[in-house]
C-alpha cells in the first residue's frame, strides 16, 4: 500500500492503477486527497478504491465506501464515474442525467428512476436502456413500447402487457415475440394464431388450444404441430392422425390409444 502523495500500487496480480485520462494517478490533485490519511473504508486506496482510476471496479469500491459522495459526482467528465455515482445518488437528482450522452449512465438511470418518470426513457436510442424500461414499467404503461424497433424490447412487452391489449401483438413481425404472445393469449384470440406462418408459434397454439378445437391443426404442414395435437386431441383427432405420414405422430397416436383403448370405438385385445 502506498503512502499519501506516493505512487499508487495495485494489489499483487491486479491491473496497475491508471488515471482515467491516462498516465499515473496523482493523489495530491484529487478533490478527496484528505481521505488518504484515513484508515480502511473511511479513506481511499489507489489501486483498490479510487475515484480517479480508469478501472470501474475501483471506482465502484470508492463509492461503496463513500456513497454520500454520489450526488457530487453526477457531472464528472468520466462516464464510468457518472454511471457508478448514479447508483448511490439521491433519486431526486437522477433526472439531470436522463439525456446523458453515454448509454452506460442512462442504463443506471433506467434502473433507479421513479416509475412516474421512467417513461421519459421509453424512446432512448439504446436498446438496453429501453429493455430496462420495459422490465420496470407497470403493465398498464407498456402499450407505448409494443411497436419498439427492437424485438427484445417487444418480447418483454409481450410478456407483461395486459391481456386485454395483447392481441394487437399477435401479428408482430418477429417469431420470438409471437411465441411469447401465443404463450399468454386467451380464446378466441389464441385460435386466430393457429394460422401463424411459423411452426414454432403454431406448436404453442396446439399446446394451449381447448382440445375440441385441435381439429383445426390436424393437417398442419409441420409434424411437430401435429404431434402436439396428437397429445391432447379427442377421438376425432386420433382418427385423423392414426395414418399420419410421420412416424412420430403415428407413434403418439398409438400411445394414446394404448392408454385409452376404446377411443376409436374399437376394442383392442
Amino acid at each position: 500500500m502506498n503512502t499519501p502523495g506516493g505512487s499508487a500500487r495495485a494489489p499483487a496480480g491486479d491491473i496497475a492503477p491508471q488515471h482515467w485520462q491516462g498516465g499515473p494517478i496523482d493523489c495530491a490533485a484529487c478533490d478527496y486527497s484528505a481521505l488518504r490519511a484515513l484508515p480502511g473504508e473511511q479513506g481511499c486506496e489507489p489501486g483498490h478504491a479510487c475515484l480517479q482510476d480508469i478501472y470501474a471496479r475501483r471506482i465502484d469500491r470508492f463509492f461503496r465506501w463513500h456513497p454520500a459522495l454520489g450526488d457530487a459526482q453526477l457531472a464528472h467528465p468520466y462516464f464510468e464515474v457518472r454511471a457508478i455515482a448514479a447508483r448511490h445518488a439521491s433519486v431526486f437528482r437522477l433526472l439531470a442525467l436522463i439525456d446523458d450522452p453515454d448509454e452506460t449512465v442512462r442504463l443506471q438511470i433506467a434502473l433507479r428512476l421513479p416509475l412516474a418518470q421512467l417513461s421519459r426513457l421509453a424512446n432512448d436510442p439504446h436498446r438496453e436502456v429501453r429493455i430496462r424500461v420495459a422490465q420496470r414499467l407497470s403493465p398498464s404503461a407498456l402499450a407505448g413500447l409494443r411497436n419498439d424497433p427492437d424485438y427484445g424490447v417487444r418480447e418483454l412487452v409481450a410478456l407483461r402487457l395486459p391481456l386485454v391489449i395483447l392481441p394487437v401483438m399477435a401479428s408482430d413481425p418477429d417469431r420470438a415475440v409471437r411465441k411469447r404472445v401465443a404463450q399468454r393469449l386467451e380464446m378466441p384470440a389464441l385460435l386466430r394464431m393457429a394460422d401463424d406462418a411459423e411452426a414454432e408459434v403454431r406448436q404453442i397454439v396446439a399446446q394451449r388450444l381447448p382440445a375440441p378445437l385441435l381439429t383445426r391443426l390436424v393437417q398442419d404442414e409441420d409434424w411437430r404441430v401435429r404431434w402436439e395435437v396428437a397429445q391432447r386431441g379427442d377421438s376425432a383427432v386420433l382418427v385423423a392422425l392414426r395414418d399420419d405420414e410421420d412416424c412420430e405422430v403415428r407413434l403418439a397416436v398409438a400411445e394414446r390409444l394404448a392408454r385409452q383403448p376404446h377411443a376409436l370405438g374399437v376394442i383392442h385385445g
